[in-house]
């Protein structure tokens, strides 16, 4: 028997928060067909400063998996339960990087490295990760997310 999305949490001793809210005029996501597009989420707490300057790689890869945390509360909160996604399909992240900063891909690992933990071989991703030279509310990072739901 497998282990529901809602176990796996527990064993992770991920507890979700309740979805934030969006920080403008726009709604938290969409769902079009069987995708799920996630709109921008930062890390929780709202750190505020630059990698390379104000943060750490190791620093950035807590914010990516905080805001990883983040995108699964909306996703629980639209579908009512995580077990209904049936696979990540992509993550976009921005980094507020010093222009010097070149470990982008390592702070969105902490994003990528928590969608394998909870949805195991269905949480391998495509995915991109851009410097930014400013972010919102001066967020270190923003991703934005993809999953297929299932029918």
């Amino acid at each position: 028997m497998s282990t529901s999305i809602e176990e796996r949490l527990r064993d992770l001793g991920i507890i979700l928060p309740e979805a934030s809210d969006p920080a403008a005029n726009y709604t938290n996501c969409v769902i079009a067909g069987s995708l799920l597009f996630v709109a921008g989420k930062g890390p929780s707490g709202k750190p505020k400063g630059k990698l390379g300057q104000a943060y750490s790689t190791e620093e950035g890869y807590q914010f990516a998996r905080s805001a990883g945390i983040e995108i699964l509360a909306v996703v629980k909160q639209a579908l009512g339960s995580l077990d209904l996604v049936a696979r990540v399909v992509k993550l976009q992240g921005f980094v507020n990087a010093d222009p010097a900063f070149e470990q982008h891909h390592l702070v969105l690992n902490g994003c990528s490295d928590l969608m394998r933990e909870v949805f195991g071989d269905s949480g391998i991703h495509s995915r991109s990760v851009m410097g930014a030279n400013s972010l919102r509310d001066n967020l270190p990072l923003v991703i934005d997310s993809i999953f297929e739901i299932k029918p």
